[in-house]
């Protein structure tokens, strides 16, 4: 169980680590790209932020979600006590 859910883990990093790594290249090889305003007078740098504050959540949801224990896994505990 430990091992699945360190590799959920790891998967879940991995997805968020492209994501701020796209936010972190556009910034450094394409600033022009983040003083776009797509949205409401907001620019892109602004949006792409408040997207990766709402990301990194919802992977804390989605891990939490993904790594409850099993029926089998509280009923082995509860024997072990």
């Amino acid at each position: 169980m430990r091992q699945r859910n360190a590799r959920i883990g790891m998967v879940l990093f991995c997805v968020y680590l492209l994501l701020y790594g796209g936010f972190v290249f556009l910034n450094a090889f394409a600033p022009e790209t983040m003083e776009v305003l797509p949205f409401a007078g907001v620019n892109l740098a602004i949006l792409y932020g408040f997207g990766l504050i709402i990301a990194a959540v919802l992977l804390a949801l989605i891990y939490g979600w993904m790594c409850q224990p099993d029926d089998e896994d509280v009923a082995a505990k509860e024997v072990e006590k």
